[in-house]
């Protein structure tokens, strides 16, 4: 294939409420929808899913769409790419801006399988129909306010819950919910809100078996991670410090911790992604599926995803009516018994909802690739 067109849709949805994190709050998911176009006219999508300010890694939307424009189409012009596979070395000389090199990435394995009239599933040789899956609650205002939602989220049937902390909001809130759901799949998420001298915080939580606790320290810390975790019985996940293939077997040397969570966005795409996952399988290392607030062509690619056997743990995918009350494309995710229906269609097997594009479209913009 050959990608003759790029046209980027800045788009703005409304969040049904605000996601509240150690780093602040989040009301509206903006983000670009990628579209790549074929010399015959066929479409594939991504979503570009770096957030407005860089407190999650150092892109912005802003600064990967720059890049994506100005420094990644111009190494796929006039390129033919017999598979997506190659994608990652196009973009190779560019380093870093994982974000937008996962854009651009998966926008165009999405094209592919549409060529070759098959789903990203099938091309990754996954082949669940519906996966477990989890949810993850922002920090809340009080004690109360949380167990309604956990309340709410268990009887909805998510199969674990994942609560945001960070230092003066994590015992309380984890022995709450522990007490009043003793056989939930529980785990805490801290965003980097610890350092090393609150590692007495965190042993605290030991006694409330949580699945893990997901990125105490800095973002880029291997080396005090895996001293927490050499004091710690719970495990460590690492979320932040995983950028690629390399990032994963410096924590497995160094012991930094048992688990990671993988976001196709955040490793440059869903090729790094795939050996990430290969790798933790052959080294005993619980890999699951992350989430940066998708709407659905970047939902869809995470249930294609974690749809592989490798994929044990529920993820924070969640179903559509989770975040938006109208989604880009035309198909929901609906949550039944716990699990969601993987797309199935060529491609990721979704089609772009066109009329919620355009109401929540402030710009589109064209970038032409041939001469």
């Amino acid at each position: 294939m050959e990608i003759v067109k790029v046209t980027l849709y800045h788009i703005e949805l409304p969040l049904l409420t605000p996601f509240i994190t150690s780093y602040g709050a989040i009301k509206t998911k903006a983000f670009y929808l990628i579209e790549v176009e074929n010399k015959l006219g066929n479409k594939g999508y991504g979503e570009l899913e770096a957030f407005e300010i860089p407190d999650y890694t150092e892109e912005t939307r802003e600064t990967a769409g720059l890049i994506l424009v100005n420094h990644l189409l111009p190494l796929i012009k006039g390129v033919i790419i017999e598979h997506p596979q190659e994608v990652r070395a196009l973009l190779a000389p560019i380093r870093g801006n994982e974000m937008a090199k996962a854009a651009l990435e998966t926008a165009i394995w999405d094209l592919y399988g549409k060529e070759q009239n098959q789903s990203i599933q099938h091309l990754i040789g996954a082949n669940r129909l519906r996966i477990p899956v989890g949810v993850s609650i922002g920090i809340q205002p009080s004690i109360e306010v949380l167990l309604q939602l956990v309340e709410g989220y268990v009887a909805t049937g998510y199969q674990r819950v994942k609560l945001k902390i960070k230092p003066g909001f994590d015992q309380e809130p984890i022995a709450a919910v522990r007490k009043a759901f003793p056989e939930l799949t529980l785990m805490a998420d801290a965003n980097s809100a610890y350092t090393k001298e609150d590692l007495p915080l965190l042993k605290a939580l030991d006694k409330y078996d949580l699945a893990m606790i997901e990125q105490p320290f800095g973002f880029r810390d291997f080396v005090d991670h895996a001293w927490a975790q050499s004091q710690l019985k719970t495990r460590v996940c690492l979320d932040e410090n995983i950028r690629c293939l390399g990032d994963v077997q410096l924590a497995h040397q160094l012991g930094s911790c048992q688990s990671i969570n993988l976001k196709i966005s955040r490793v440059g795409g869903l090729q790094e992604a795939l050996e990430i996952v290969d790798y933790c399988q052959s080294h005993d290392i619980l890999v699951w599926c992350g989430g940066m607030l998708e709407a659905g062509i970047g939902r869809a690619f995470n249930l294609a995803l974690s749809s592989r056997d490798e994929f044990s743990f529920p993820g924070d995918i969640s179903a559509s009516n989770r975040y938006f009350a109208e989604d880009i494309i035309k198909t929901t995710f609906d949550l039944v018994e716990g699990e969601i229906t993987v797309p199935s269609g060529d491609g990721i097997g979704v089609e772009v909802d066109w009329q919620v594009v355009n109401n929540y479209c402030l710009k589109q913009t064209d970038y032409v690739l041939i001469d």
